[in-house]
């Protein structure tokens, strides 16, 4: 039995216009090697995936909490990131002796301590892991909406607001995935 676990927590998709907010939660335990672990957005693609394998293959555990464009805008970016990771940290089913660490300024409501740690996924290995998953599991889902909607590109952009993301929408209107209460996407609408 391990003791002073640290779970980490930490989030990918807050700033798209489409696809769904992911949050991450990860115990990588006493033996892990966290070399090379750092915030998500410091990591090359192919080194955030061949992390997210080391992590996924090695971490005592780890899980994924999501919350969909219609909860998102049904509650706003804000508490559905703060749901993802309460779906994430309650999926984990562990044990109240885990101290839990999340990235940023806010803990969502769960049954246990949190600490809110900013940039977290730069000092603590555990969100710097969670960080990893919530991206690679997101851009992941990103590809598959993909290929179903090929015109709008995700692929490339994953959802973000780009500028040939904003021209694939006013060329071909939304679709089920974007976030209508989200700029620009709000304004075209009450055109």
């Amino acid at each position: 039995m391990y003791e002073n676990l640290i779970c980490g927590v930490d989030e990918a998709g807050r700033g798209p216009l489409a696809g769904p907010v992911y949050a991450a939660a990860v115990i990588l335990g006493p033996e892990f090697n966290t070399e090379g672990l750092r915030d998500s957005k410091k990591l090359s693609q192919s080194k955030r995936y061949f992390l997210a394998k080391q992590i996924k293959m090695n971490a005592l555990a780890w899980t994924v909490g999501i919350c969909n464009e219609d909860e998102i805008d049904e509650l706003n970016i804000h508490q559905a990131t703060l749901l993802a990771m309460q779906r994430a940290i309650r999926s984990l089913h562990i044990c109240t002796s885990i101290k839990i660490m999340i990235d940023g300024l806010y803990c969502p409501e769960v049954e246990f301590s949190c600490e809110a740690v900013v940039k977290g996924d730069n000092k603590v290995a555990e969100i710097s892991a969670a960080s990893i998953i919530a991206k690679t599991e997101r851009d992941l889902k990103m590809i598959e909406i993909d290929k179903a909607y090929p015109v709008y590109q995700f692929k490339k952009h994953k959802g973000y607001p780009t500028k040939l993301h904003i021209e694939m929408i006013k060329c071909y209107g939304l679709c089920e995935h974007h976030r209508k209460s989200f700029s620009p996407i709000k304004e075209m609408l009450s055109l």
